[in-house]
């Protein structure tokens, strides 16, 4: 998979796009420490995955979907609410993205290396919960060698709020995709 194929633009039209600052060398200690977990190949593609369809926002606000809980960056919510840089919410992206990888690779850890689907199964566990995706079907059927069924499971996961969210099925639909790529002969079923 080409790197730039993580980088199309929100079908909803909304955020703004993938800034090339998260490109950058592994310069951070996030990025360094997101690295270490996941390899530094998927680095790139899983912060721009998850800020593309987290979206940016530098002062706190109070997150609708999610029962007016204060949100800040690209959807951080275990941070001081204040205002941040644009950089600074770069840093903690990748920062807090190794929060969700090393779980979801202690639970799944056939994923290591498989770059497509790790950086799909971190985008659901950031946006879903790590508990959530720890008990999932999608977790269980990959730990099965149902890969293509634990993609297909992405598209369970499109409600908030007791509603399905268009933007969730466009962001499911996103990571189903990914997910789907590259998948080993010996999981495709």
């Amino acid at each position: 998979m080409a790197l730039l194929d993580y980088f199309r633009p929100r079908p909803d039209g909304r955020g703004e796009p993938v800034s090339p600052a998260l490109l950058a060398p592994m310069q951070s200690p996030g990025r360094k420490r997101l690295a270490a977990i996941i390899g530094t190949s998927a680095v790139a593609g899983l912060i721009a995955v998850t800020a593309q369809w987290e979206g940016l926002r530098t002062e706190p606000y109070k997150d609708r979907l999610a029962h007016g809980i204060l949100t800040v960056c690209y959807g951080d919510t275990e941070v001081e609410m204040r205002r941040y840089s644009k950089e600074e919410c770069q840093d903690l992206l990748a920062n807090r993205l190794g929060d969700y990888a090393a779980p979801v690779l202690a639970r799944n850890p056939e994923l290591k290396g498989h770059d497509p689907q790790i950086i799909a199964a971190t985008s659901l566990a950031y946006n879903a919960g790590i508990g959530a995706y720890r008990n999932s079907t999608i977790a269980r059927n990959f730990s099965a060698g149902k890969w293509v069924s634990a993609c297909n499971g992405f598209m369970a996961w499109t409600r908030a709020g007791g509603q399905v969210r268009q933007g969730l099925v466009n962001r499911r639909n996103a990571e189903r995709k990914i997910c789907l790529r590259d998948i080993p002969a010996r999981y495709a079923r």
